[in-house]
């Protein structure tokens, strides 16, 4: 069996440039790494079957499954006889904008290159994982990074400032595609990803969350009024930045000290279930 870490992303900024005449959206985000992650096993089989199972019952175990997805296609594309069984320990939540999909997907793609002795660069298991998802490119390389196109154009940028991270998802589900339906783009505030990346470069703690920035968090507030409640809390308990991840329904809080990260924990877990204390990682 072959394990492989899949750590769950957060979106430091996250614009929305235009609708693209393939009916997808261009963006410009940048995102990185967090120090919550599932666990991926890996077992060859004989049969030439794909197996997925999951800790959680509510992961899809057949093709909806992108981890499912991801081996499928390099078994195609290479003409590999060989299975493989997947076992995914969940720890990072489902449906949650945190990529938990993408990162399961990506650390199958890197760890059946070396089960399956496929020989492959990162930079060709970055571009299979384009197929899959908008995430997936980013999550094979980690680290921090700005993503554009539909997000599979990466380009590496230092890791941000070290900081506690409070994850904390309500418990409801967000469909990503009517958060992009609902989104007007004449009427947002884009965040300004430049700023950011100086922020991250001049390793600047207090200008990087100043500078976070979400278009879609203002969509999926005004549809789920207990993400915007969350997003409150976390100011009042006296977090130093914070914002919605992804298209949501996750908010991430930015904390520089281990007392107050423990006193906003504490202050979240009257209302939210699912509450988590990390670290950013920010290293590829």
């Amino acid at each position: 069996m072959l394990y492989v870490k899949a750590p769950a992303k957060i979106n430091l900024t996250l614009d929305v440039l235009h609708k693209r005449p393939d009916g997808y959206h261009e963006v410009e985000m940048i995102m990185t790494t967090v120090d919550l992650a599932d666990r991926v096993g890996l077992e060859l089989r004989q049969d030439g079957e794909i197996f997925i199972h999951s800790s959680n019952n509510f992961v899809p175990d057949d093709q909806r499954n992108l981890a499912y997805q991801a081996a499928k296609l390099l078994k195609d594309r290479f003409n590999v006889n060989s299975g493989v069984s997947i076992s995914i320990d969940k720890q990072i939540p489902v449906a949650a904008g945190l990529a938990g999909g993408s990162s399961d997907a990506a650390a199958t793609l890197k760890g059946l290159n070396e089960l399956w002795s496929l020989g492959l660069s990162l930079d060709e298991l970055a571009e299979l994982g384009a197929e899959i998802g908008s995430d997936v490119s980013f999550c094979v390389y980690g680290g921090t990074a700005i993503a554009r196109g539909r997000g599979e154009k990466i380009e590496h940028i230092a890791a941000p400032p070290s900081s506690w991270v409070i994850l904390a998802k309500p418990t409801i589900g967000v469909s990503t595609a009517a958060v992009y339906g609902g989104l007007n783009l004449d009427d947002v505030k884009h965040p300004d990803t430049a700023r950011m990346v100086e922020a991250i470069k001049t390793n600047d703690y207090a200008k990087m969350c100043g500078t976070l920035g979400n278009v879609l968090e203002s969509v999926t507030l005004d549809m789920h009024p207990e993400v915007s409640s969350i997003k409150e809390q976390m100011k009042r308990f006296g977090a130093d930045g914070v914002l919605m991840s992804g298209s949501g329904p996750t908010v991430f809080a930015l904390v520089q000290t281990e007392a107050r990260t423990t006193r906003i924990v504490n202050g979240l877990k009257g209302f939210c279930d699912e509450v988590y204390a990390v670290r950013l990682l920010g290293d590829r």
